[in-house]
């Protein structure tokens, strides 16, 4: 097996196992975690709510037992996305063939527990693309304007770090474009930081240290400086620190940059709103529980899942990055093969998709590469 096809296949059962995981705490503080599941998650649970079609009507899923949510169902529409056009893509792309794929292709939805529509599932930030690209005709660089700012589009962006692999500033301008037709701000650039990442992740020799530089070598303003105050924090904590104590400083360290605030089902007026100065909280906490647990993979998920708040996509992200660094060697299969199961997912054709796509777009880099070579030789020789 080749290294970009077992690194692809390590990315997104990372992501997916940090996502179905994680799913099931999604909202809810870790002490309520606790009381829920008598103590610490440490794999797949039940529904925190066994009622969930009834529970919270506004959001009618059943997260737990081993079903992945909107973050890897969105990345596997990503990958739809690559695998048509088979080259880079760019905010345009989302328009032709993202937007439709939401509307048109039918497929089991765990969380609904029926076949149905992507945009069925996909809640109000993530809706917006179809809104705006499909029925608002935006010019697909600005659609992101005057989104929630969230996490809505980093949480599916690994596909662009695997066809970027080893050039955190390819996938970082990639992602960038991408994600205009979603969000803005501080939202657009956590899917550019976390695209470069996770290219970074794949790249042959990487380490925790190596991704870490690589996010910051391209992060800007607020989302620059929370990963920095994070990955502080992380750094600071003793090495016998358990996750309740690394889940404090964590928390602590992002605050100031959070504009959800403290009760996560109970946002701030200005939540979620563009600024220079803040960041999702999502992406840095990954960074995070990546950097307190060493990049050690099924600490790193379950210390994102135990935190809480939004801890699907938290785990999600730190899943993908744990998982790019280790590769398939560290992946739990009892813990994957049963989300498999329980998703309904046949993980192996979207990582046989995805690597096969990105080893096509690389060979085409080196193709403008060589030509751009020719071409600057050309001028400088007139």
């Amino acid at each position: 097996m080749s290294w970009i096809r077992e690194r692809t296949a390590a990315v997104l059962a990372g992501s997916a196992i940090g996502d179905a995981l994680g799913g099931a705490a999604e909202g809810f503080s870790p002490e309520k975690i606790k009381e829920r599941y008598g103590g610490p998650i440490t794999g797949i649970v039940p529904p925190y709510h066994l009622d969930w079609k009834t529970a919270r009507p506004v959001s009618p899923y059943h997260k737990g037992d081993g079903h992945i949510t909107d973050d890897t169902l969105m990345t596997q529409a990503l990958i739809r996305v690559y695998a048509e056009r088979r080259d880079h893509i760019d905010a345009f792309a989302v328009a032709e063939l993202l937007v439709p794929l939401l509307q048109t292709e039918i497929r089991w939805i765990p969380e609904l527990e029926r076949e149905s529509i992507l945009l069925q599932r996909i809640f109000l930030a993530e809706k917006w693309l179809v809104t705006r690209l499909q029925y608002g005709h935006v010019d697909p660089r600005e659609a992101g304007v005057g989104n929630v700012v969230n996490c809505g589009a980093a949480m599916y962006m690994a596909p662009v770090g695997i066809v970027n692999a080893g050039n955190p500033e390819a996938a970082y301008a990639e992602a960038i474009d991408v994600a205009g037709a979603h969000q803005s701000s501080y939202g657009r650039e956590a899917a550019g930081v976390f695209a470069a990442a996770v290219a970074a992740s794949v790249a042959v020799d990487a380490t925790v240290d190596s991704v870490v530089d690589a996010a910051l070598r391209v992060a800007h303003d607020g989302t620059a400086a929370a990963i920095r105050a994070v990955v502080d924090a992380a750094r600071a904590l003793p090495a016998d620190a358990d996750d309740e104590a690394i889940g404090v400083a964590l928390r602590d360290a992002i605050r100031p940059f959070d504009t959800v605030g403290d009760a996560y089902r109970e946002p701030l007026m200005d939540a979620r709103v563009p600024s220079r100065t803040k960041s999702i909280e999502e992406l840095p906490v990954a960074f995070g529980f990546l950097v307190a647990h060493d990049g050690a993979f099924l600490p790193t998920v379950l210390g994102a899942v135990n935190y809480g708040r939004d801890s699907d996509s938290i785990a999600s992200m730190a899943g993908s990055l744990a998982a790019g660094i280790g590769g398939g060697a560290v992946i739990p299969t009892d813990i994957f093969d049963t989300i498999a199961t329980a998703s309904r997912v046949d993980f192996d054709e979207y990582a046989s998709l995805l690597s096969d796509v990105a080893v096509d777009i690389m060979e085409k880099d080196v193709a403008r590469a060589e030509a751009d070579v020719r071409r600057v030789a050309a001028l400088r020789g007139a």
